[in-house]
């Protein structure tokens, strides 16, 4: 055989190498996942099941968050859905509720993983006794301090409120320090920053606040009247900032790493943002406190994964959801890149060990909620919605809060029977 004869040989070996190739390719599992979450934390889950299964390999795709709803109506429609789809949490009950997941109760009933699996994120997961899907990742709320400040108001460090008393106590002689040094911090243009920091606050008080369908009953307990006239004190008493009257959101992740402010509700996410943005400051992270000592709660956020009806791959996307929950994903993805693990049994790992304020916040995770309704959006996270314009009037009108919870309680009741 000649060279350019063997040359020709191989090539055409190469070419049909390359075709049988092909229909491996066409074998990837297909996700989507929302853009504008955790991209970092899903990229590396992704990457560390493809190492694990290069037979089964996972292709993911981001879909801007605000059309993730059409994008995937349109797909279940004309029949062609991923096998795997993270969404938002709190979207949950209303792709259950309309059919388009698929129930995945009896294939992982027997699962040991999901009795420690995040509740609120179990919570949205599941409607009407069956489950359509698993935690992806978790964010957590907690209550940030400054010890830096509370060392030159006079206050311990190592002692954070435990109370809403004490946080105004506190506040208040932090503010005192002067200069543009703040007590605390409330958002007051961002519905989902409150439900995050200030929802846990009245949770904590023994509070509800969504209803979850048109025959329950909204903003339930004392604790909710008690977290507004709190708040409005707060904002009174000057330990606000005054353009945090504006906050949409936007800023929001950025005004503890600033420095100035003694105390927020914010996330885990804020270790590492504010570390890159202030260095040298100390700071410590304590549980969300409600009205008396001992009360606290958080709110869990973060995404779920789930199956689409009419997925063609529902075994392989059932086993990606256990690798999930595995305990050596848990610790050598989740906690390895100081993200939250989405198992309470699997904060006490080598890696938070070694980063005692991830440690910390993770403990927020036995005690968070997530609401649970088919209208989150408009009753809660809507900038127009009763949740947020019913804070905005308690922040910054002197109307009577009864009055501000009745018509609150009147709206919510009437989108809930929409």
């Amino acid at each position: 055989m000649s060279l350019q004869l063997s040359t020709r040989c191989r090539s055409a070996l190469a070419g049909l190498l390359a075709m049988v190739a092909l229909p491996a390719m066409a074998e990837d599992l297909q996700m989507w996942e929302r853009s504008g979450g955790n991209a970092g934390m899903v990229d590396a889950l992704v990457a560390a099941w493809n190492e694990k299964n290069p037979d089964r390999k996972i292709n993911l795709t981001y879909i801007p968050h605000t059309e993730m709803v059409p994008k995937i109506a349109q797909a279940i429609a004309s029949g062609e859905v991923p096998d795997l789809m993270g969404m938002d949490l709190i979207y949950g009950p209303q792709f259950e509720a309309a059919g388009q997941l698929v129930d995945i109760t009896d294939k992982v009933k027997d699962w040991p993983e999901l009795k420690t699996a995040v509740q609120g994120h179990m919570a949205v997961s599941t409607y009407e006794g069956r489950l359509y899907g698993v935690p992806l990742y978790a964010d957590v709320s907690a209550l940030f301090y400054n010890k830096d400040l509370f060392r030159k108001a006079g206050l311990d460090p190592e002692k954070p409120p435990t109370s809403l008393a004490e946080i105004r106590e506190y506040a208040d002689k932090i503010t005192a320090l002067g200069g543009d040094v703040k007590g605390y911090f409330l958002p007051g243009s961002c519905a989902g920053c409150n439900i995050f920091t200030v929802g846990p606050l009245m949770w904590a008080s023994g509070a509800t606040i969504e209803p979850r369908d048109a025959n329950d009953e909204p903003l339930q307990g004392d604790g909710v009247k008690e977290v507004l006239q709190w708040a409005r004190d707060m904002i009174k008493a000057g330990n606000v900032h005054e353009d945090a009257r504006a906050e949409t959101g936007e800023t929001f992740h950025l005004r503890f790493g600033s420095g100035k402010i003694g105390m927020m509700g914010t996330g885990n996410f804020n270790i590492t943002l504010a570390k890159e943005q202030n260095p040298s400051m100390d700071f410590g992270i304590a549980l969300l406190p409600g009205v008396k000592s001992g009360q606290v709660s958080s709110f869990a956020g973060g995404d779920i994964v789930t199956i689409p009806n009419g997925s063609k791959r529902i075994d392989d996307a059932i086993d990606f959801m256990k690798f999930l929950l595995s305990d050596e994903t848990q610790v050598e993805v989740y906690a390895k890149m100081l993200n939250m693990t989405t198992r309470g049994d699997m904060t006490d790992n080598k890696y938070f060990q070694a980063e005692p304020k991830v440690q910390q916040v993770a403990k927020a995770i036995a005690v968070a909620e997530t609401p649970y309704t088919l209208k989150f959006f408009e009753l809660i996270n809507s900038p127009q919605g009763p949740w947020l314009q019913m804070l905005q009037r308690a922040y910054y009108e002197d109307t009577d809060l009864d009055t501000i919870i009745s018509e609150a309680k009147a709206q919510m009741k009437a989108i809930a029977a929409e």
